[in-house]
Order: structure tokens, then C-alpha cells, then sequence
């Protein structure tokens, strides 16, 4: 199982004061973010883990983030789906790699206890977190709805990926957003850790909903 990530937050209740607090620790903390020398791929950057890692995990976690157990309708905003495959810096899928994410809603507010209602209102048929599996060839989909910004942050959804002993705490960008290069995690990037930091559009499939985003993203890791 992916150990969960210690959450030093969660008595702050200041929005701001939590992703300040949050950027300055992660800084520190992201290593790893050039390749070796003799690596096909390059990995995917480590990034923060940010304040909102939700502390107490939905009863529903399920890939599909747009729609919650028992209730009728569906999330509000746009729905996004991402795909792509893990794999390691060879390019050898990580089958069965575990994947976690976590997200504001349409809003720009987190399913987190820390985050109130100056963010946003909830959304009560948003789960906000998901984890799945990537199938045998390290193949996954998920599917949820397009972040807002919000203070200061450009559109991200936060991963944790494992496989073996490998663990890696990393943000999805979407390629295109203006606010981009005015978010300073994004900016902290090397050009190329941005590529691979990016998920970048695909084409819709027709089981797709009419105005539904699709964006691919492989996430490489390294070896343990």
C-alpha cells in the first residue's frame, strides 16, 4: 500500500498560511528531478504533496471521481478524463503500480478539513480523492472533472505513485493553461521536468460525454 504522507497541517485552519507553509516545505524536500545519464525516459518529477492530502479517505475512492455512491447526480464542472501509462525509466510498464490522487472541486476547494468555505462551497457529489490500480501493462484511466485555479495555483491534480519500493509525490499541469507561468511550483521546473509533468489533449473516444476534456499522461519512475 502507499504509506500514507504525514499531514502537518491539519490544525492550520488558514488557506493561505497552509499552501505557503506547504510550498516552502516541498521545496526543500524535491529531489531527483535529472535523469540518469543512461535512462531512455526521463522520470516524472517529484512535487509537493501540498496541505490538502485528504487525512480520512472517502468511503467512495473509486477512478471515477464525478460520481459518488448514492447520490443521483454528478459532480459539478467539467469532466475530464486522463489516461496513460507508468512505467520505469526503460520504458518497462510498472503493472499493477498503486495510484492515488487528490484535487479541488469546481470551486477551487479541497475535501479536507483545513479548507473552508472562504475557498468555495463543497460539492457533495464529488469524491475529491480517488486510488486505483494501473492493470498489468501499466495502462490506467481515471476520470473526474477539470480543476480550477485558485490562489495563486494554476490547474493541478496532486499523484502519489508506487511500485516496489519506489514512492513518488508529484502534481499533474495541463498544457495551455495561462496561469501556468505564474505558478511558482510550476516555475520551480526545469523545462524538461515540465514536459513531463504535463498532460497534454487527446482525442475523445465516443463513449465520451459531448463536452468532456481528455488528457494523456505517462508517469515514469525511478527504480527503486
Amino acid at each position: 500500500m502507499i504509506p500514507t504522507p504525514r499531514d502537518p497541517f491539519a490544525n492550520d485552519h488558514q488557506r493561505r498560511v497552509l499552501l505557503r507553509a506547504a510550498i516552502s516545505l516541498s521545496l526543500a524536500g524535491i529531489v531527483g528531478r535529472v535523469a540518469a545519464a543512461d535512462s531512455a525516459l526521463r522520470p516524472t518529477p517529484a512535487n509537493a504533496l501540498g496541505p490538502f492530502y485528504p487525512p480520512q479517505k472517502p468511503a467512495d475512492s473509486d477512478a471515477d471521481l464525478t460520481r459518488v455512491e448514492g447520490h443521483a447526480q454528478r459532480a459539478a464542472g467539467t469532466i475530464l478524463y486522463v489516461a496513460g501509462r507508468v512505467t520505469d525509466t526503460k520504458g518497462k510498464p510498472l503493472g499493477n503500480a498503486e495510484i492515488e490522487l487528490w484535487q479541488a472541486n469546481a470551486f477551487g476547494r479541497y475535501l479536507h478539513p483545513a479548507d473552508g468555505d472562504a475557498s468555495g462551497p463543497l460539492d457533495p457529489n464529488f469524491q475529491g480523492y480517488g486510488r486505483l490500480r494501473a492493470d498489468a501493462d501499466g495502462h490506467y484511466r481515471i476520470k473526474t472533472i477539470k480543476p480550477p485555479p485558485y490562489s495563486g495555483r494554476t490547474p493541478h491534480i496532486h499523484f502519489n505513485v508506487a511500485s516496489g519500493g519506489t514512492v513518488l509525490t508529484t502534481q499533474l499541469f495541463f498544457e495551455g493553461e495561462p496561469l501556468n507561468e505564474r505558478d511558482f511550483l510550476y516555475r520551480y521546473l526545469g523545462r524538461d521536468d515540465r514536459r513531463a509533468s504535463t498532460g497534454r489533449p487527446a482525442d475523445r473516444t465516443p463513449a465520451m460525454e459531448p463536452d468532456a476534456l481528455a488528457v494523456t499522461w505517462d508517469i515514469v519512475l525511478k527504480s527503486a
